[in-house]
């Protein structure tokens, strides 16, 4: 073993003892906000399936009394709110209620799909305090368009991107790319429009077998695909670019540390909460909805009760459920991977990068 890779097993080791102390010890960093449901696009790969479940918005009020309790039970000063949806743009009584979010402390950023963004919209959430935003770009024009099924939708998010630019004082206009087999091998031309926008940062993630995308298996990196995007991503992040990958997958000691700022960590449950559209918590949004994974709901139960006294299907080894998974010589470190991309009804990986990237 080389110098380097001895330096990632030495780190990796102590990534893996901070994950075994969060497993003891949690602590909520992220608390993602599901504002609706609803969405102005219907996205072939989206996560939640939006607009093919039934419809729901999380009631203002019920927003209030939650942030209230949070402020109340945890420290703010190491808590990030995350604002999503669907696209939580739409709802009339947005900006009142992130407006009330920042009197009550709280920082909070956004995901959107950028599309209802003009510079008036983009003035009222510097107003009310937002302070990172992530935008949904999926390619050039016409495959971004077909992957969110709507056409124009790419011109009005980057005329979006180009409003919160122009308006200032956020400290993070982010852009996330879903890579797939429909758009890879527009990562270089794309790479091209963003760097001339002066965006923050670019976080490129493979698509997922969650979701919508479940039904879109064509969309799926090929091995070769996994590796052609990892290595643009170090290519060009050694330039001194702010690329870097999502926070999915242990990736090997090759590229571990070379796409992304550390070390691979699924932090669902452990520094990452959510609280869904219609009041169920759970840990990252992206993760299979199931009476498996859903631990509480605010509408009857405290959150400050279900963070600290649930969880614990998010608190112990993913990896000790599966065969093999725990035999795999990797495990220290991966842990059984994501637990977005986990099958609860088969406890096993839909995405390993084993075998992909690594032996």
């Amino acid at each position: 073993m080389d110098q380097i890779s001895e330096l990632k097993t030495e780190h990796l080791n102590a990534r893996a003892a901070y994950r075994d102390s969060l497993f003891r010890e949690p602590r909520l960093h992220h608390l993602f906000l599901e504002l609706t449901s609803r969405c102005n696009l219907h996205c072939e790969h989206c996560g939640s399936s939006c607009g093919d479940t039934p419809q729901t918005d999380l009631p203002a009020q019920a927003v209030h009394t939650l942030l209230e309790e949070v402020r109340q039970q945890f420290d703010l000063s190491c808590l990030l709110l995350c604002i999503t949806g669907g696209e939580p743009l739409p709802r009339k009584d947005f900006f009142d209620m992130m407006s009330d979010a920042r009197d009550l402390g709280y920082r909070w950023g956004m995901t959107t799909n950028a599309t209802l963004i003009d510079p008036a919209v983009a003035r009222k959430l510097k107003d009310a305090g937002m302070r990172t935003v992530s935008v949904s770009i999926d390619g050039l024009p016409g495959t971004h368009d077909a992957m969110r099924g709507v056409p124009g939708a790419y011109e009005r998010a980057m005329h979006g991107i180009r409003a919160l630019l122009d308006c200032g004082r956020f400290s993070n206009v982010q852009v996330t790319t879903v890579v797939s087999r429909r758009n890879i091998g527009e990562l270089e031309a794309l790479y091209e429009i963003l760097r001339n926008i002066d965006i923050d940062s670019w976080r490129l993630t493979a698509i997922e077998p969650i979701g919508r995308a479940l039904e879109h298996p064509e969309l799926m990196l090929t091995p070769d695909d996994h590796r052609r995007l990892l290595s643009f991503i170090k290519e060009e992040r050694l330039k001194g670019m702010p690329l870097e990958y999502g926070c999915c997958h242990y990736l090997g000691l090759e590229f571990e540390r070379e796409v992304r700022d550390w070390y691979f960590l699924c932090s669902a449950g452990r520094t990452v909460a959510s609280v869904m559209s219609n009041g169920d918590i759970g840990a990252c949004l992206d993760i299979e909805r199931t009476p498996k994974t859903i631990q509480g709901n605010i509408f009857r139960d405290s959150f400050t009760d279900v963070w600290k006294n649930r969880f614990s299907i998010f608190r112990q080894s993913l990896a000790d459920r599966s065969e093999i998974c725990r035999s795999c010589p990797s495990k220290r470190f991966c842990d059984g991977d994501s637990h977005h991309s986990w099958d609860y009804e088969n406890d096993s990986s839909r995405l390993c990068m084993r075998g992909i990237l690594f032996p």
